[in-house]
């Protein structure tokens, strides 16, 4: 297993073809802006749980989604016509973050630690990383994060307190993303919730040779927002 210094000014991950087949591939390192985003370009994200060091991880396969390739049930799309939620881009990071690190039915502790929290906040305010907020009446009742690079969205975390909240503010995402050009969302790793919208898993090289693709778009820094005649159906 390879060990990162947090010390070392050396930013440089193992190449992704010696990770576990699990996909852990090194552990230890920090949160730094710059580390964040050198593991990003090459398709590494951490993972841990507080108390353990920084895991960070490349799994093969890999989650993805081609915004085309969006699947709306029946009644996800009545709820989007219903205009039950109003959705905003990068208005609440911290509270989005925060909300999905709030403890979930059936599940002990969280990944998204005091130290991850701020740590994304700190790419947010670098233009990097970007949140999807669901409002009803005023109130915060969905939303997702996630980091941008190239034509590449990488989904980190999201969270509901009201029935589809999140694939509501998901839906406006991956349109606008859709609007913009990107090519690929990466979703991590697999679940049956992502696989309903429409992701599929992509062979690790897949993924990152389409990546590589996506990188040399320029980067779309900054806060974002939701262009006026962006058309969610």
């Amino acid at each position: 297993m390879y060990f990162l210094d947090p010390n070392s000014t050396d930013l440089q991950f193992p190449p992704t073809r010696f990770a576990s087949p699990e996909g852990l591939l090194a552990i230890g390192g920090d949160l730094r802006a710059e580390r964040l985003l050198e593991a990003y370009r090459h398709g590494i994200f951490p993972w841990y749980s507080a108390g353990q060091p920084i895991l960070w991880w490349c799994p093969d396969p890999r989650m993805v989604l081609f915004p085309a390739d969006l699947k709306l049930s029946r009644s996800l799309r009545k709820t989007i016509r219903a205009a039950k939620y109003s959705v905003t881009l990068d208005t609440h990071f911290r509270e989005v973050t925060q909300a999905c690190a709030a403890p979930r039915p059936g599940q002990e502790g969280t990944w998204i630690t005091p130290e991850m929290i701020e740590a994304y906040a700190q790419l947010h305010e670098l233009g990097y990383a970007h949140s999807v907020e669901a409002w009803m009446d005023k109130e915060l009742v969905g939303g997702l994060y996630g980091i941008a690079l190239g034509a590449m969205f990488f989904g980190e975390s999201m969270f509901a307190r009201a029935t589809d909240a999140s694939k509501v503010a998901f839906v406006h995402l991956v349109r606008q993303l859709q609007a913009w050009g990107f090519t690929l969302i990466d979703c991590q790793v697999t679940t049956a919730h992502l696989a309903s919208l429409g992701a599929e898993e992509m062979a690790r090289d897949d993924f990152l040779r389409r990546l590589a693709t996506a990188l040399r778009a320029p980067d779309r820094c900054g806060r974002w927002r939701f262009d006026d005649n962006l058309a969610v159906n």
